[in-house]
C-alpha cells in the first residue's frame, strides 16, 4: 500500500493508487498526492470517452491514475506550471463512470457528484478529492514537472 500518515496527519498517498490505497480512506480525510497527477477538463474527457466506448486504447494509462480536473495556466519563468485551480466535477460526471472502470482510481474537483458517479466511486473502489477553489496559484507551487501527453491542441490542460 502506497498510504502513510504524516506528522501533521495528513494521510500520503503515491500513484499508481491500487484498491487497498482507495479502501484506506474515509471521506473528511486530508491528503496529500504525490506522482503522477493527469491534468484534463471537458474537451479531453470528451475524446478519451469515445476510445473507451470503441475499446481502443487511450493516450493516457488510467489504471490506477488520479485525473485533477484543471486547466493549467502557462507557468512562470522558472515554475513547471501555472496556476492549477480546480474546475467543477460534476461537468465531466458522464464520462467519470467509464473511466473508473477502466481503471482509474481517483478524481480532483470542485463541487458535488452525481448518483452515478457516486456508483461507480464504490462500485470500482474509486475517490473523489475535492479541492479548494481559488487556490490555483498556491497548488502551483507543488507541481514538480509538468509536459502534454495528449491533445496538445488543448493546450496546457485541455481546456478549449
Amino acid at each position: 500500500m502506497s498510504v502513510t500518515t504524516a506528522a501533521d496527519g495528513i494521510k500520503e498517498i503515491t500513484t499508481p493508487l491500487s484498491d487497498g490505497d482507495v479502501e484506506s480512506l474515509k471521506a473528511g480525510d486530508r491528503v496529500r498526492i504525490n506522482g503522477v497527477i493527469y491534468t484534463a477538463r471537458d474537451a479531453a474527457h470528451g475524446r478519451l470517452f469515445p476510445l473507451l466506448e470503441k475499446g481502443d486504447k487511450l493516450p493516457i494509462d488510467v489504471k490506477g491514475a488520479v485525473i485533477y480536473y484543471t486547466g493549467p495556466t502557462p507557468p512562470r519563468p522558472g515554475d513547471a506550471i501555472g496556476s492549477v485551480g480546480p474546475t467543477t466535477a460534476s461537468r465531466m460526471d458522464k464520462f467519470t463512470p467509464s473511466l473508473l472502470k477502466a481503471g482509474l482510481k481517483g478524481t480532483i474537483g470542485k463541487g458535488y457528484r452525481g448518483q452515478p458517479v457516486k456508483d461507480a466511486l464504490k462500485q470500482f473502489k474509486g475517490a473523489y478529492f475535492g479541492s479548494i477553489g481559488g487556490a490555483g496559484a498556491v497548488l502551483s507551487q507543488f507541481g514538480r514537472k509538468a509536459e502534454i501527453l495528449a491533445y496538445q491542441d488543448l493546450g496546457n490542460g485541455g481546456n478549449r
